[in-house]
């Protein structure tokens, strides 16, 4: 029986290459595109695919929301993600999200199917040196700790992140004051440092 997949992302003709492509290869059937955010929820619907392969600029970035949403609404769906850069923290917010699979955009074809059967099979699918180790829970970053990290990296100011992270600005001080704490940083930018250094951000 063959895989089902859904493909989502912003390129009509991308997807339409992907789909090509992925039809060429024994067990899967892609049965439905969707380029809209609007458009995956009702593919995922009409279509009921073993696994939605979901690009990481969908919907403007919106791509971990709507992993979220199509594994709270569907969970015999799974998820696979499409990304620019695998690092540890981006396979933690999208296991976080639903995904069973990351694939980088730079991965080649065979990559790709054998995440995408995995997934189809209900396995996590990820490059073993992605993820994390385990870390002393008293070290361990929230993640908005890590999201005001590696927006202080960028070299954001306190209002910046407030603004981005719809947060009041005392928050944001409170939030970079706890992590300094765990990290033992000197000041928010070298617990950015640090925690970037050990790939939490």
């Amino acid at each position: 029986m063959s895989v089902r997949v859904v493909i989502a992302g912003d390129h009509q003709l991308v997807l339409e290459a992907f789909a090509e492509t992925l039809n060429r290869a024994e067990g899967l059937d892609v049965v439905g595109l969707a380029t809209a955010p609007e458009a995956v929820l009702p593919a995922v619907e009409r279509h009921r695919p073993t696994v939605l392969l979901l690009s990481e600029s969908t919907m403007g970035g919106g791509a971990l929301k709507v992993a979220t949403e199509v594994r709270s609404l569907h969970p015999w769906c799974g998820v696979a993600l499409m990304v620019g850069a695998a690092t540890p923290a981006v396979v933690e917010r999208a296991v976080a999200a639903g995904a069973l699979g990351l694939v980088p955009k730079n991965a080649r074809i065979p990559q790709l199917i054998t995440t995408l059967m995995g997934v189809a099979g209900g396995c996590l699918t990820v490059d073993p040196t992605l993820m994390r180790p385990p870390v002393d829970t008293d070290t361990a970053l929230s993640v908005r700790e890590m999201d005001v990290l590696r927006l202080t990296a960028g070299g954001a100011t306190v209002r910046e992140i407030a603004g981005e992270l719809y947060l009041a600005a005392g928050t944001v001080r409170n939030v970079t004051s706890a992590a300094m704490k765990k990290l033992g940083g000197r000041n928010r930018f070298d617990a950015a440092r640090i925690a970037g250094e050990h790939g939490w951000l």
